[in-house]
Protein backbone atom coordinates (compact mmCIF):
# COMPACT_ATOMS: atom_id res chain seq x y z
CA UNK A 1 0.00 0.00 0.00
CA UNK A 2 0.85 3.92 -0.21
CA UNK A 3 4.04 4.73 2.03
CA UNK A 4 2.20 7.95 2.46
CA UNK A 5 -0.07 6.42 4.54
CA UNK A 6 1.15 5.26 7.85
CA UNK A 7 -2.19 4.41 9.46
CA UNK A 8 -2.90 1.09 7.29
CA UNK A 9 -4.03 -1.50 9.56
CA UNK A 10 -3.56 -5.02 7.55
CA UNK A 11 -5.40 -6.75 10.05
CA UNK A 12 -4.35 -10.45 9.12
CA UNK A 13 -6.85 -13.36 9.28
CA UNK A 14 -5.70 -16.41 7.92
CA UNK A 15 -6.39 -19.37 9.31
CA UNK A 16 -3.74 -21.55 10.29
CA UNK A 17 -4.24 -25.57 10.94
CA UNK A 18 -2.38 -25.48 13.94
CA UNK A 19 -2.83 -22.56 16.62
CA UNK A 20 -0.93 -24.48 19.04
CA UNK A 21 2.31 -23.86 17.14
CA UNK A 22 4.08 -20.28 17.68
CA UNK A 23 2.63 -17.91 14.79
CA UNK A 24 4.52 -15.52 13.17
CA UNK A 25 2.94 -12.19 12.32
CA UNK A 26 3.11 -9.54 9.35
CA UNK A 27 5.44 -7.59 11.40
CA UNK A 28 7.53 -10.27 11.67
CA UNK A 29 9.46 -10.82 14.90
CA UNK A 30 9.48 -12.99 17.78
CA UNK A 31 6.58 -15.87 17.44
CA UNK A 32 3.78 -15.12 20.00
CA UNK A 33 2.68 -17.58 21.88
CA UNK A 34 -0.25 -19.42 22.27
CA UNK A 35 -3.03 -18.46 25.43
CA UNK A 36 -4.05 -21.05 27.40
CA UNK A 37 -8.13 -21.33 28.15
CA UNK A 38 -9.58 -18.66 30.70
CA UNK A 39 -6.46 -16.83 30.19
CA UNK A 40 -7.43 -12.75 30.13
CA UNK A 41 -6.27 -11.79 26.47
CA UNK A 42 -5.50 -7.80 26.03
CA UNK A 43 -4.58 -6.37 22.70
CA UNK A 44 -0.92 -6.25 22.96
CA UNK A 45 -1.24 -10.39 23.05
CA UNK A 46 -2.75 -10.47 19.92
CA UNK A 47 -1.98 -7.38 17.66
CA UNK A 48 1.52 -6.56 16.61
CA UNK A 49 3.34 -3.42 15.01
CA UNK A 50 5.35 -2.74 12.68
CA UNK A 51 6.34 0.31 10.24
CA UNK A 52 2.66 1.76 10.84
CA UNK A 53 1.38 -1.55 10.07
CA UNK A 54 -0.72 -3.38 12.70
CA UNK A 55 -1.57 -6.96 12.77
CA UNK A 56 -2.73 -9.87 13.70
CA UNK A 57 -3.97 -13.58 13.07
CA UNK A 58 -6.71 -15.81 14.47
CA UNK A 59 -6.15 -19.68 14.64
CA UNK A 60 -9.04 -22.20 14.89
CA UNK A 61 -8.35 -25.59 16.69
CA UNK A 62 -5.05 -27.83 16.46
CA UNK A 63 -5.54 -29.71 13.57
CA UNK A 64 -8.45 -32.65 13.52
CA UNK A 65 -9.84 -31.90 16.67
CA UNK A 66 -12.45 -28.93 15.73
CA UNK A 67 -13.97 -26.76 13.44
CA UNK A 68 -11.67 -23.99 11.92
CA UNK A 69 -14.68 -21.54 10.97
CA UNK A 70 -15.53 -21.72 14.78
CA UNK A 71 -12.39 -20.48 15.86
CA UNK A 72 -12.88 -17.56 13.13
CA UNK A 73 -16.10 -16.88 15.20
CA UNK A 74 -14.58 -17.29 18.40
CA UNK A 75 -12.16 -14.99 17.48
CA UNK A 76 -14.29 -11.83 16.77
CA UNK A 77 -16.01 -12.57 19.55
CA UNK A 78 -13.13 -11.86 21.12
CA UNK A 79 -12.32 -9.11 19.12
CA UNK A 80 -15.30 -6.88 19.50
CA UNK A 81 -14.70 -7.30 23.55
CA UNK A 82 -11.34 -5.60 23.20
CA UNK A 83 -12.86 -2.31 20.95
CA UNK A 84 -12.97 -3.57 17.59
CA UNK A 85 -15.03 -1.65 16.29
CA UNK A 86 -14.26 1.74 18.04
CA UNK A 87 -10.79 1.30 16.27
CA UNK A 88 -9.68 4.64 14.48
CA UNK A 89 -7.70 3.29 11.36
CA UNK A 90 -7.63 4.56 7.72
CA UNK A 91 -8.28 1.10 6.40
CA UNK A 92 -8.91 -2.49 8.12
CA UNK A 93 -7.69 -5.94 5.98
CA UNK A 94 -9.54 -9.36 6.83
CA UNK A 95 -7.38 -12.07 4.76
CA UNK A 96 -9.41 -14.88 4.35
CA UNK A 97 -9.91 -18.06 3.23
CA UNK A 98 -12.95 -17.94 0.23
CA UNK A 99 -14.28 -20.46 1.80
CA UNK A 100 -18.07 -18.96 2.48
CA UNK A 101 -19.57 -21.91 2.58
CA UNK A 102 -18.25 -22.02 6.23
CA UNK A 103 -20.52 -19.85 8.33
CA UNK A 104 -16.99 -19.09 10.42
CA UNK A 105 -15.40 -18.12 7.05
CA UNK A 106 -18.52 -16.00 5.76
CA UNK A 107 -19.08 -13.86 9.10
CA UNK A 108 -17.77 -10.46 7.90
CA UNK A 109 -19.94 -10.60 5.14
CA UNK A 110 -22.98 -11.92 6.88
CA UNK A 111 -22.73 -9.41 9.78
CA UNK A 112 -21.35 -6.30 7.46
CA UNK A 113 -18.30 -6.27 9.65
CA UNK A 114 -16.72 -4.99 5.83
CA UNK A 115 -17.83 -2.51 3.50
CA UNK A 116 -16.26 -4.23 0.44
CA UNK A 117 -15.06 -7.55 -0.46
CA UNK A 118 -11.67 -7.85 -2.43
CA UNK A 119 -11.54 -11.18 -4.26
CA UNK A 120 -8.07 -12.57 -5.04
CA UNK A 121 -8.00 -15.51 -7.77
CA UNK A 122 -5.63 -16.87 -10.60
CA UNK A 123 -6.25 -18.34 -13.62
CA UNK A 124 -7.64 -22.02 -12.42
CA UNK A 125 -10.91 -23.26 -12.32
CA UNK A 126 -10.79 -23.91 -8.58
CA UNK A 127 -9.54 -20.45 -7.49
CA UNK A 128 -12.33 -18.83 -9.74
CA UNK A 129 -14.76 -21.52 -8.90
CA UNK A 130 -14.03 -19.86 -5.10
CA UNK A 131 -14.04 -16.64 -6.20
CA UNK A 132 -17.53 -17.13 -7.53
CA UNK A 133 -18.70 -18.59 -4.38
CA UNK A 134 -18.23 -15.33 -2.53
CA UNK A 135 -20.22 -13.34 -5.36
CA UNK A 136 -23.31 -15.62 -4.23
CA UNK A 137 -22.66 -15.08 -1.13
CA UNK A 138 -22.43 -11.42 -1.32
CA UNK A 139 -25.60 -11.06 -3.50
CA UNK A 140 -27.24 -13.76 -0.91
CA UNK A 141 -26.74 -11.13 2.16
CA UNK A 142 -27.63 -8.30 -0.16
CA UNK A 143 -31.18 -9.74 -0.28
CA UNK A 144 -31.53 -10.12 3.39
CA UNK A 145 -30.24 -6.38 3.73
CA UNK A 146 -26.74 -6.39 4.18
CA UNK A 147 -24.86 -3.85 2.76
CA UNK A 148 -20.91 -6.01 1.97
CA UNK A 149 -20.69 -5.48 -2.13
CA UNK A 150 -16.96 -6.79 -4.08
CA UNK A 151 -14.68 -3.90 -4.91
CA UNK A 152 -13.09 -6.19 -7.85
CA UNK A 153 -10.56 -8.22 -8.76
CA UNK A 154 -6.52 -9.18 -7.48
CA UNK A 155 -5.48 -11.80 -10.27
CA UNK A 156 -2.87 -13.43 -8.42
CA UNK A 157 0.26 -15.34 -9.89
CA UNK A 158 -0.72 -14.40 -13.34
CA UNK A 159 0.03 -16.35 -16.53
CA UNK A 160 -1.36 -14.48 -18.91
CA UNK A 161 -4.20 -17.27 -19.86
CA UNK A 162 -6.89 -14.60 -19.24
CA UNK A 163 -9.48 -16.83 -17.91
CA UNK A 164 -9.48 -14.39 -14.20
CA UNK A 165 -9.69 -11.61 -16.96
CA UNK A 166 -12.70 -13.06 -18.31
CA UNK A 167 -14.17 -14.14 -15.27
CA UNK A 168 -14.23 -10.42 -13.87
CA UNK A 169 -15.92 -9.64 -16.68
CA UNK A 170 -18.77 -12.21 -16.92
CA UNK A 171 -19.74 -10.98 -12.85
CA UNK A 172 -18.97 -7.43 -14.02
CA UNK A 173 -16.50 -6.07 -11.26
CA UNK A 174 -13.04 -4.74 -12.18
CA UNK A 175 -9.37 -5.90 -12.24
CA UNK A 176 -7.52 -3.91 -9.20
CA UNK A 177 -4.49 -5.42 -10.01
CA UNK A 178 -2.75 -8.59 -11.59
CA UNK A 179 0.21 -9.98 -9.95
CA UNK A 180 2.64 -11.46 -12.32
CA UNK A 181 4.03 -15.19 -11.82
CA UNK A 182 7.34 -14.06 -10.36
CA UNK A 183 9.66 -16.20 -8.78
CA UNK A 184 11.19 -12.54 -7.41
CA UNK A 185 7.72 -12.34 -5.71
CA UNK A 186 7.61 -15.60 -4.70
CA UNK A 187 10.39 -16.00 -2.68
CA UNK A 188 10.00 -12.63 -0.99
CA UNK A 189 6.44 -14.01 0.22
CA UNK A 190 7.98 -17.01 1.70
CA UNK A 191 10.24 -15.15 3.46
CA UNK A 192 7.95 -12.16 4.52
CA UNK A 193 9.47 -9.51 2.85
CA UNK A 194 7.51 -6.96 2.59
CA UNK A 195 7.88 -5.73 -1.18
CA UNK A 196 4.91 -2.89 -2.03
CA UNK A 197 7.58 -0.29 -0.76
CA UNK A 198 9.38 2.85 -3.14
CA UNK A 199 12.71 0.84 -2.97
CA UNK A 200 11.25 -1.83 -4.63
CA UNK A 201 10.68 -2.65 -8.35
CA UNK A 202 7.04 -3.71 -7.25
CA UNK A 203 6.42 -0.86 -5.25
CA UNK A 204 4.06 1.12 -8.45
CA UNK A 205 2.29 -2.27 -8.90
CA UNK A 206 1.32 -2.28 -5.39
CA UNK A 207 0.89 1.34 -4.76
CA UNK A 208 -1.83 1.29 -8.07
CA UNK A 209 -3.51 -1.54 -6.24
CA UNK A 210 -3.51 0.24 -2.53
CA UNK A 211 -5.32 3.16 -4.64
CA UNK A 212 -7.69 0.85 -6.32
CA UNK A 213 -8.95 -0.60 -3.50
CA UNK A 214 -9.48 2.55 -1.92
CA UNK A 215 -11.57 3.93 -4.94
CA UNK A 216 -13.42 1.04 -6.02
CA UNK A 217 -17.26 1.15 -4.95
CA UNK A 218 -18.82 -1.86 -3.63
CA UNK A 219 -20.84 -3.59 -6.86
CA UNK A 220 -23.13 -6.59 -7.04
CA UNK A 221 -21.77 -9.05 -9.05
CA UNK A 222 -24.04 -11.97 -11.36
CA UNK A 223 -22.17 -15.06 -10.05
CA UNK A 224 -21.84 -17.42 -12.74
CA UNK A 225 -23.33 -21.30 -13.16
CA UNK A 226 -21.79 -23.71 -13.05
CA UNK A 227 -21.78 -24.35 -16.53
CA UNK A 228 -20.67 -20.44 -17.48
CA UNK A 229 -17.93 -21.01 -15.04
CA UNK A 230 -17.22 -24.01 -16.95
CA UNK A 231 -17.62 -22.20 -20.37
CA UNK A 232 -13.95 -19.62 -19.49
CA UNK A 233 -12.16 -22.62 -19.87
CA UNK A 234 -10.83 -24.94 -23.16
CA UNK A 235 -13.25 -27.97 -22.90
CA UNK A 236 -10.53 -30.25 -22.45
CA UNK A 237 -9.24 -29.06 -19.61
CA UNK A 238 -12.66 -29.49 -17.14
CA UNK A 239 -13.61 -32.52 -19.15
CA UNK A 240 -16.12 -31.55 -21.84
CA UNK A 241 -17.56 -34.26 -23.98
CA UNK A 242 -17.18 -36.77 -21.14
CA UNK A 243 -20.22 -39.19 -20.41
CA UNK A 244 -20.60 -40.17 -17.02
CA UNK A 245 -22.22 -43.70 -16.49
CA UNK A 246 -24.20 -44.56 -13.50
CA UNK A 247 -22.45 -46.77 -11.20
CA UNK A 248 -24.03 -50.21 -10.45
CA UNK A 249 -24.06 -52.65 -7.16
CA UNK A 250 -22.15 -55.12 -9.12
CA UNK A 251 -19.47 -51.98 -9.72
CA UNK A 252 -19.14 -51.39 -6.06
CA UNK A 253 -19.40 -54.71 -3.99
CA UNK A 254 -16.65 -56.23 -6.74
CA UNK A 255 -15.75 -59.97 -6.06
CA UNK A 256 -18.36 -59.25 -3.14
CA UNK A 257 -21.25 -59.17 -5.12
CA UNK A 258 -22.70 -62.34 -4.86
CA UNK A 259 -26.19 -62.52 -5.83
CA UNK A 260 -28.60 -62.36 -3.26
CA UNK A 261 -31.82 -64.90 -3.32
CA UNK A 262 -34.90 -63.25 -3.52
CA UNK A 263 -37.67 -63.11 -1.08
CA UNK A 264 -40.26 -61.59 -3.76
CA UNK A 265 -43.31 -64.57 -4.09
CA UNK A 266 -44.04 -65.40 -7.72
CA UNK A 267 -47.22 -66.98 -8.78
CA UNK A 268 -47.91 -69.04 -11.70
CA UNK A 269 -50.09 -67.77 -14.12
CA UNK A 270 -53.39 -69.35 -13.40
Amino acid sequence: MKDEIPNLTDYDDRLRDEAAEPTLEVPQGEPTKKKLAGEEVKIGDVCFKRGGVYAMELGGPEVGRGCGGRGIIHGFELLEKLGFHDWDFDYVLLDFLGDVVCGGFGLPIARDMAQKVILVGSNDLQSLYVANNVCSAVEYFRKLGGNVGVAGLVINKDDGTGEAQAFAKAVDIPVLASIPQDDDLRKKSANYQIVGTSESQWGDLFAALGENVADAPPMRPVALSQDELLELFDGSDTGAGVVLEPATDEDMRGKNAAPKKSLEVIYDEA
